[in-house]
């Protein structure tokens, strides 16, 4: 019985082995012909934003290193969680990756019945950008600084609204961060997106946004806008008379960020041979100027420091919507 036991053992340790090695050779394998065919990179919201642009940026330069075409996908709605789901849900195997944003990290707070768990059952590939909030007003509203906004919004006989592109956002969330640090009672008007929230801005029904540079750069430079501060702790090459928040009211930063997933259990061959060609369309000149112009900064990393990050701005994040009060749906 003993023999005959040791050789059960032998022979379970045998296969175990051989299983080991045949799922060892088949990522090698995946990874050393991967990929064979046209890459999709799901963009969770609407074509023309700020995300969707940066997403075919990357895609436009990626076959350079891939050998293959990255097409994107736009799939929105439920604040970018029906795209994450969809990427969750795919097969892992290395032709469905997701581009989103910090709205990702901020979704696993503000819902209460999330359809994923993004620590689990999404794999971190890489960063991509970094991206500023940029305060802004009207031209018509008295004031011309930071200090001045501050004053005008504590002592102001009306209501002052600012206006974000929907509760939880990143725009909701340092308008929220803004008045809780200065001490003011500002009241956030959700919109339907960033756009509809920067038309009612520029028509004087709100008094304030808190927005993604790179969605109203056109709006500064033509001078319809004016910009008081940035959510960043240091100040953007890109606005350099423009102070941060931080500079008035010391310890205020918000860092908005996109990159990419692969659904959980790709192989790690497969993630890694995408990360290098992430970073490395990263480094490309132009495609640094092109990110500056922007007003934002390339951000390329390992997927083991955008994994652990993930983890911290998910406490970050959860802390920030619970304190702005947001309606968790």
């Amino acid at each position: 019985m003993t023999i005959r036991f040791a050789a059960a053992c032998t022979a379970l340790f045998c296969s175990l082995t051989l299983h080991a090695t045949a799922q060892a050779a088949a990522a090698a394998d995946a990874a050393g012909g991967w990929p064979a065919r046209p890459v999709t990179l799901v963009v969770p919201l609407a074509p023309g934003g700020s995300t969707d642009s940066t997403a075919r940026l990357l895609a436009q330069r990626l076959p350079q290193y891939l050998g293959q075409p990255v097409v994107v996908e736009n799939r929105a709605g439920a604040g970018g969680n029906v795209g994450a789901d969809h990427v969750a849900k795919s097969a892992a195997d290395g032709y469905t990756f997701l581009f989103s944003t910090t709205t990702l990290i901020a979704n696993v707070t503000l819902y209460a019945n999330m359809p994923l768990n993004v620590q689990k059952d999404l794999q971190p590939v890489s960063r991509v950008s970094l991206i500023p909030n940029v305060l802004m007003v009207n031209t018509k509203l008295p004031v011309t600084s930071l200090k001045g906004f501050i004053d005008y919004a504590r002592d102001s006989k009306t209501p002052v609204y600012y206006g974000s592109a929907g509760n939880g956002t990143s725009q909701h969330l340092s308008g929220s961060l803004f008045n809780e640090m200065a001490h003011l009672n500002m009241h956030h008007v959700p919109y339907k997106g960033g756009a509809p929230a920067n038309m009612d801005l520029l028509s004087g029904q709100i008094q304030a946004v808190f927005s993604p540079l790179v969605e109203v750069l056109p709006f500064i430079d033509s001078g319809k806008l004016r910009p008081l501060a940035v959510t960043t702790a240091q100040r953007s090459p890109r606005l350099p008379d423009v102070p941060a928040v931080a500079e008035s009211l010391p310890g205020y930063e918000i860092v908005l960020w996109n990159g990419v997933w692969a659904p959980a259990g790709t192989p790690a061959p497969i993630v890694d041979k995408m990360n290098k060609a992430i970073n490395a369309v990263l480094a490309e000149a132009a495609v640094k100027k092109t990110l500056a112009d922007q007003g934002s900064t390339p951000a390329g990393d390992s997927p083991a420091a955008f994994s652990k990050l993930v983890d911290a701005e998910i406490i970050k994040w959860g802390n920030l919507v619970r304190a702005s009060g947001a309606k968790v749906e």
